[in-house]
């Protein structure tokens, strides 16, 4: 993606730091890095990061 290109959708400056703080909050709680973890270990921490957001937005 180019991120110039994304960035300009943005007509403030204000409204991108506020949807890159969100953005960051959500990607670290998903985010789990697969290439540290062995398969089972990293389906288990992501059900569980699955579980949690759902129990979230509930």
């Amino acid at each position: 993606m180019n991120w110039g290109k994304a960035m300009l959708r943005f007509r403030h400056v204000k409204s991108l730091q506020n949807f890159t703080s969100l953005h960051v909050k959500v990607h670290n709680h998903f985010n789990l890095d697969r290439h540290l973890t062995d398969p089972k270990t990293y389906e288990a921490n992501r059900s569980a990061a699955l579980a949690e957001w759902q129990n979230l937005m509930a």
